[in-house]
Order: C-alpha cells, then structure tokens, then sequence
C-alpha cells in the first residue's frame, strides 16, 4: 500500500463536520428533513407518489443521521471497507433522491390541478428542497466516489 492510499480515511470526531464532502451531511440532514416535514404536514393526495417521497426521505434522514454519528464516535476504526460503504450510500441516496424529487415535482404538478392553493405551494417548497438534497446527495456522492477509487 502507497503512502497516499493510506492517507486517505474518513474523518472521526468533530473533523467530520470540517471536511469535505463530510461537511455534506450537515445540508443533507436540513434538506431532507424538510422534504420530511413538508410532506407529512400536506393532505397526501397520491398516495403512492408521495410515499415513495416519505420512504426516501425518512431512510435518508435515518441512514445519514447514522453514519454521521457512526463516523463521530470512530466506529469505522480507519478501515477501507467504510469508505466503499460511504460511496454505495451516497450513490444510492442519489439514486432514490433524485426520483422521489421528480415524482414530487409530478405530484405537484397534479396538486396544481387540483386547486388547492395551500398543498400546491407546500409542495413547491417540498421540490425544491428534494432537488437541493438530491444535488448534495450527488456532490457527495462523486467525491465519495473519488476517495473511494484513492484508498
């Protein structure tokens, strides 16, 4: 093993929130928490659009609050295996992220239709903040990537 693989490694303790792409979590827990709470708090019209959008939120919020805290306390130990885990993750919240986005954007596209002003604008701001999950979601992911092809 060269000296650069073996300088790379995920970060423990509070360096998590001060390297990048690890700082990403912090944005990925505000963004998909209000995805989270948007959602919940409208009149679920399309049960099977918006479900997929609740599934991939909560599991998201869940697994990065997660591993966050599993990088906070070292449970990685240093060891490469993690950081292929990191990648897989990123790579597939990006995956789900990016269709519960575009399924909401959908739902609202038929909220709008549908005439009631206050879910429609409630689901607006739920796009928006899917998108912008989905953009950090895949930052994070290729520079995951990127670390994981140099250990």
């Amino acid at each position: 093993m060269s000296a650069a693989a073996a300088a790379v490694s995920l970060p423990t303790g509070f360096s998590v929130l001060t390297t990048f792409p690890d700082l990403l979590f912090i944005p990925e827990f505000v963004f998909g928490g209000l995805v989270w709470i948007l959602v919940a708090s409208t009149r679920v019209a399309y049960h099977l659009l918006q479900g997929w959008v609740m599934f991939v939120s909560v599991f998201c919020f869940t697994l990065s609050t997660l591993l966050m805290c599993l990088y906070f306390c070292g449970a990685h130990g240093g060891k490469s295996s993690w950081i292929a885990v990191d990648a897989f993750y990123h790579s597939m919240a990006a995956l789900f992220y990016l269709s519960a986005a575009v399924l909401q954007a959908f739902a609202t596209i038929l909220a709008h239709d549908a005439g009631v002003l206050k879910t429609y604008q409630e689901d607006i701001a739920a796009v928006v903040f899917a998108f912008l999950a989905t953009l950090m979601y895949v930052i994070h992911k290729g520079f995951s990537l990127l670390r994981w092809k140099s250990s």
